[in-house]
């Protein structure tokens, strides 16, 4: 599965999450959430494959240069084998044949170099695009933290005020003791 994909949907996910009123924390599904990451965790090693098969690739047309550039050089000794055995023609023999040879290894060393800037440029945007899904991975982790924070506070800020307005209320109660670090069951982590 593609990896932006997950990413959009990750991001789907909190824009459909419950959202606090007058603040700007949201509420969204723990579950899919993580389910969604393990999702990524998987299409990662998809990507890096995918980078590895062009590298294969690259590796394959070197080899078809190496044995390209090796029958032309085969070919242009062959050449000049032939020729100089012809003795008017012995010197136009050899100057062909090391031009054959210089534009094998010419053509040997663009392919080469095509097939290396092309493999550096899928790498890189590969790893331009994992930095990029691992950065919104990251900030996606650190607004669920801050919402669950913010909820805790919230839950105790409420429980506190309730055992406040409960003690007031019932005055039987004022000699027991509440403190801020007690913590609502529904708050307990």
């Amino acid at each position: 599965m593609d990896i932006q994909h997950l990413v959009d949907r990750l991001e789907d996910l909190i824009d459909e999450g419950f959202h606090w009123p007058l603040t700007k924390f949201t509420m969204i599904d723990e579950e899919h959430a993580l389910e969604i990451i393990d999702q990524m965790r998987i299409s990662v090693p998809e990507q890096i494959e995918k980078a590895s098969r062009l590298i294969n690739q690259r590796d394959r047309l070197l080899a078809q240069a190496n044995e390209e550039a090796a029958r032309m050089v085969q070919l242009a000794q062959e050449r000049n084998t032939e020729l100089t055995s012809r003795d008017a023609i012995v010197q136009t023999a050899q100057s062909r044949a090391k031009g054959i040879i210089e534009q094998a290894h010419q053509e040997a060393e663009v392919i080469r170099s095509g097939a290396d800037e092309y493999a550096l440029d899928v790498l890189r945007e590969l790893e331009s695009q994992m930095i990029r899904n691992l950065t919104t991975v990251r900030n996606g982790i650190a607004q669920i933290m801050e919402k669950r924070e913010a909820s805790r506070v919230r839950i105790q800020e409420v429980y506190d005020q309730a055992a406040a307005e409960l003690s007031a209320e019932l005055p039987e109660l004022a000699e027991v003791s509440v403190t801020s670090e007690t913590t609502p069951p529904a708050a307990a982590e």
